[in-house]
């Protein structure tokens, strides 16, 4: 019975080609469960079980938070949840048996053993199912109108085909950014951001990132798909009258600052960056990470994690982000807030890639991507000088200190 969910699960995402794969191999594995189950003795089925299990209690919450999280009850999640409940199920009956077939003493290794499965098993691969199985969110009823912005909605394709939608207002002194929201955020969340740079004269194009909002594709909320998508937008910003070459920028809140910076190393037409809460894209990001047992548990975790969504989605891994900033060599402002004490880390270490192009601004007390609700005024100093000296740097250089 688990596997009929269980197929249904597996799928529901991804091409036609890629979910007959998913579901033929999830019908040869349950089918040499049940045949390999029969004949095996207690320790046989508690591995089985286990395995069984594992793989259950993953798919079923990864794809039930998902799904949960942003479409409510839908038809995924209670599939989901039906696998994630056999899932448990199989994984606390298998690791009964498992635990009486062993002797005496050794019995107290099952408290270590589910210590281990639990960080480098359960909980990385459940994340991977969720990075790559999210569906759209509902964009909401806020939009540039409502800061007294005029504006289009404007949509425009990637190189594969994805269809991307966005708000667009043009710009007043030449130059635009792309506004990019962060993991599982539509435009809106950007729309403070677009408002003082628009006042400044700035053009704006708030892009709902693939699989997020009204874009179609899927979601991927690891990043993996901003290196596509982000040309696209500045391709569409080139067509632009008004929009002059060479004064295109990136903003970016959290994953998409990092998408930002990770194009920044590929796409020269972008001229500068504004990244705010990043940490990284992929296990490379986190050199800045503690050294220490600490530190090796979490990249063993995080390699698990990111493998694993290499796997289950077709979005091509990125640059790194010092290895982009160095190669791109262009301007980059990376926000982080104070009171997130990984940010102000990350930051120095992605900014000792390119000491002379990146300058950092910890905002004190701010959370993760609120700089600009916790110091309106110093956001657009800060962001505004730097946009103008890294697009118009003559003009720049001539105004009065």
């Amino acid at each position: 019975m688990r596997g009929l969910p269980s197929l249904a699960v597996v799928g529901l995402d991804g091409s036609a080609v890629w979910q007959g794969v998913r579901i033929l191999v999830m019908v040869m594995v349950t089918g040499l469960a049940a045949w390999s189950t029969a004949r095996a003795g207690r320790p046989g089925r508690g591995v089985i079980a286990v395995v069984a299990g594992i793989a259950g209690t993953v798919a079923g919450a990864g794809v039930a938070s998902a799904h949960l999280g942003k479409a409510g009850l839908d038809v995924a999640a209670a599939l989901a949840v039906a696998v994630l409940v056999s899932g448990l199920i199989l994984l606390g009956w298998g690791a009964a048996l498992l635990v009486r077939a062993m002797p005496g003493w050794r019995r107290l290794l099952a408290v270590p053993a589910a210590a281990v499965m639990a960080w480098f098993v359960l909980f990385p691969l459940t994340i991977a199912v969720y990075a790559t199985n999210l569906p759209p969110g509902p964009l909401g009823p806020a939009s540039p109108a409502g800061y007294g912005l005029a504006y289009r909605d404007v949509a425009f394709r990637t190189a594969d085909g994805v269809r991307l939608s966005a708000w667009y207002v043009p710009p007043r002194n030449g130059a635009a950014v792309v506004l990019l929201p962060g993991a599982g955020s539509t435009r809106t969340v950007v729309l403070g951001q677009a408002a003082v740079l628009a006042r400044h004269g700035y053009g704006t194009l708030l892009v709902d990132t693939r699989g997020h909002g009204r874009s179609g594709g899927r979601a991927m909320d690891f990043g993996w798909w901003g290196g596509r998508d982000i040309t696209a937008a500045v391709s569409y910003l080139t067509r632009q009258p008004g929009v002059q070459a060479g004064k295109i920028a990136m903003l970016g809140e959290s994953m998409g600052g990092e998408q930002a910076i990770a194009a920044l190393g590929t796409d020269p037409r972008i001229r500068a960056v504004v990244a705010e809460g990043v940490t990284g894209l992929q296990g490379a990001d986190h050199g800045w990470l503690p050294h220490g047992i600490d530190g090796a548990l979490t990249r063993g975790m995080e390699w698990v994690m990111y493998t694993t969504a290499g796997l289950l989605s077709e979005a091509p891994r990125p640059v790194p982000l010092r290895d982009a900033i160095a190669v791109g060599h262009r301007p980059v402002l990376i926000i982080a807030g104070g009171a997130i004490p990984d940010e102000p880390t990350a930051a120095r270490w992605f900014q000792a890639a390119s000491p002379a192009t990146v300058r950092v601004w910890v905002v004190p007390n701010a959370g993760h991507t609120a700089a600009l609700a916790t110091q309106p005024r110093a956001w657009d100093e800060q962001v505004t000088s730097f946009l103008t000296a890294a697009l118009n740097p003559a003009a720049a250089a001539a105004a009065p200190a």
